[in-house]
C-alpha cells in the first residue's frame, strides 16, 4: 500500500506513526543448497535497511503468515504480545528471528541468509522465547521485518511476494515397481551372460576342432583321421559360417546384457 506523495522508494509513516519501509523481503535469487525445503526457506539479510530508524535497544522481529491471511496481520503492541510460533495453525502467523538491530546494520558482518524454520528443536517447549520451527505445510507464505523497540512497533518493510515450498512425497506415493523390475532385469542379464559364455565355448570347441561331430558329456568327438576328406574346402567353409553365425549370435547377446543394465540404472 502507498500513500499519496510518497516518491517511488521512499520510506514514509503511515498513519499511527510506523514507518513504512520500501524493502521487500525476498528469497535469494542465486542457486544455493537447500534455499527452498519441505519445511524451511531461506531470505536475504536486510543489511543497511533499518539504520534510519532502529536504535541500538531495538530489535528486528520477522513476521510469517499464510499469504491469504497477511492482510488480516496486525503488529502487536509489545514484545509480550507477540504470537508465537506454536499459535501458526490456529492464526495464521506468528514471529520469530528476534534480532539485534546492530546485526543488519551496514557495517555487521553477518550471514547473508536467513533461515526460516531451521529450528528442530524449539517447538512445543512453551517458553518466551520466539520459536523458528519448521514449517508445517508447504504454504504459501509471507514475510516483512518489524522494528520493535521499548514502546511497540516503530518501522516496518513490506510484505513479501507468496513463498511456496517443496512439496514432500508421501511414502505411500511410491510406486514399488522399479524394485521389481530391477529384480527381472537382473535374472534376464544373468540368462543372457550364461547363454554368452556357452555361444564363447561353441566358438572356441568350433575354431579349435574342426572334425566336431556332434556333444557328448564334457565336450566334443572328433573324427578319426581317416574319416576326414583330403579335401576341406567345404568343411573350412562350413566351419567359417559356423563360426560367424556364433560370433554374431554372441556380439547380440552381449548387447542385449549391456542395453539390460544400462535401463536398469536409467
Amino acid at each position: 500500500m502507498r500513500w499519496a506523495g510518497a516518491p517511488r522508494g521512499a520510506w514514509v509513516t503511515p498513519p499511527g506513526g510506523r514507518a513504512l519501509l520500501p524493502y521487500v523481503p525476498r528469497v535469494p535469487p542465486a542457486a544455493l543448497p537447500g534455499k527452498l525445503t519441505a519445511t524451511t526457506f531461506a531470505l536475504e539479510r536486510p543489511c543497511c535497511v533499518f539504520d534510519r530508524h532502529a536504535n541500538a535497544s531495538d530489535t528486528i522481529w520477522l513476521a510469517v503468515a499464510f499469504a491469504n491471511a497477511s492482510a488480516a496481520f496486525r503488529n502487536p503492541p509489545s514484545r509480550a504480545d507477540v504470537p508465537p510460533y506454536e499459535q501458526l495453525p490456529t492464526a495464521h502467523s506468528y514471529m520469530t528471528l528476534e534480532t539485534a538491530a546492530a546485526t543488519y546494520a551496514c557495517s555487521a558482518s553477518s550471514p547473508a541468509v536467513l533461515r526460516v524454520g531451521g529450528d528442530t528443536v524449539c517447538g512445543g517447549q512453551g517458553g518466551r522465547d520466539p520459536c523458528n520451527g519448521p514449517l508445517p505445510s508447504p504454504g504459501p507464505y509471507r514475510v516483512k521485518f518489524l522494528v520493535m523497540g521499548c514502546h511497540g512497533p516503530k518501522a516496518e518493510t513490506r510484505w513479501s511476494d507468496p513463498i511456496l515450498l517443496r512439496r514432500a512425497g508421501s511414502p505411500s506415493t511410491i510406486d514399488p515397481a522399479p524394485v521389481r523390475h530391477g529384480s527381472d532385469v537382473v535374472v534376464i542379464a544373468s540368462i543372457l551372460a550364461s547363454l554368452g559364455a556357452v555361444l564363447a565355448a561353441a566358438v572356441l570347441c568350433a575354431m579349435g576342432y574342426g572334425g566336431c561331430t556332434g556333444p557328448r558329456s564334457g565336450g566334443c568327438v572328433s573324427l578319426p583321421p581317416s574319416s576326414i576328406p583330403a579335401t576341406g574346402s567345404g568343411r573350412s567353409t562350413g566351419m567359417i559360417a559356423l563360426t560367424s553365425i556364433l560370433s554374431i549370435l554372441f556380439a547380440v547377446l552381449l548387447a542385449g546384457l549391456v542395453a539390460m543394465l544400462f535401463f536398469s540404472g536409467a
